[in-house]
């Protein structure tokens, strides 16, 4: 009896965090997992073995710069050919931290621009023949801040506003063979500076602990929807589901 070969699914910052948590839900739901990276060489190799050695020839690790083109086209190879096709994008990589508008310099806008749009746009381009031949599913992380904005994130905040409009926009032009969605995340893990901190203050730790949903949110959280959109899902494609325990309701 013929059966079908293991779902493959590309997470973008796949290494730590959020995207590491995205990485081990869908391994363990069957896929396997390509882990992109830009700095976090040895968080991934780590994740990749520990998922190895629960499942061999079921885990890969990827180095990418998403703003260097060379880069990019270099990630889109590898994760369309090393096992065959691809079922899956998720373009979870961001970069985040403030920019206030006296401060903002050229630089900023182009890093914070890079990770959080024109990377997706591209790395989505150049996934296109492997993505249309398997009528796979894109996942854009976002974030509840492109439409309720986050004070002295206005770069930030333009990039996941500009990623949402991207969203809707390639699920038009893309569909029927491929299906583009979005995850608005509210406070799932506290984001951290530049040093590794909080990057929330006291006072605004507070008014998220009074949440609708009772509680701040967990990555598992975001990894559960991104499997309904990708597995229970076909006939979702150009929305964007906020999961924020109900912040944009307060």
């Amino acid at each position: 009896m013929k059966h079908d070969p293991p779902a493959v699914a590309l997470v973008t910052g796949g290494a730590r965090r959020i995207g590491a948590t995205l990485v081990e839900q869908l391994h363990q739901h069957g896929y396997r997992v390509i882990i992109h990276y830009r700095h976090s060489a040895e968080e991934a190799r780590a994740l990749a073995d520990r998922l190895n050695r629960q499942r061999p020839d079921s885990a890969l690790t990827a180095a990418a710069d998403l703003g260097r083109p060379a880069d990019l086209a270099e990630l889109a190879r590898i994760s369309s050919t090393h096992w065959g096709g691809l079922d899956a994008l998720i373009n979870n990589a961001s970069d985040f931290y403030p920019t206030p508008v006296e401060q903002a310099s050229e630089a900023d806008w182009q890093r914070l621009m890079a990770s959080n749009l024109k990377g997706p746009f591209f790395l989505i381009q150049a996934l296109l023949p492997a993505l249309r031949a398997r009528r796979g599913c894109v996942l854009n992380m976002v974030d509840i801040h492109a439409e309720r904005p986050l004070a002295d994130h206005p770069i930030y905040c333009a990039a996941k506003a500009g990623l949402v409009a991207l969203t809707r926009a390639l699920a038009r032009d893309l569909g029927p063979d491929i299906r583009v969605n979005g995850i608005a995340p509210g406070a799932i893990l506290w984001p951290e500076d530049e040093g590794g901190d909080s990057a929330f203050t006291a006072a605004e730790k507070q008014r998220l602990q009074q949440l609708p949903a009772g509680r701040i949110g967990q990555p598992e959280d975001l990894a559960h929807t991104a499997l309904f959109l990708l597995r229970q899902a076909p006939y979702i494609t150009g929305q964007i589901l906020a999961v924020d325990g109900g912040r944009s309701l307060i």
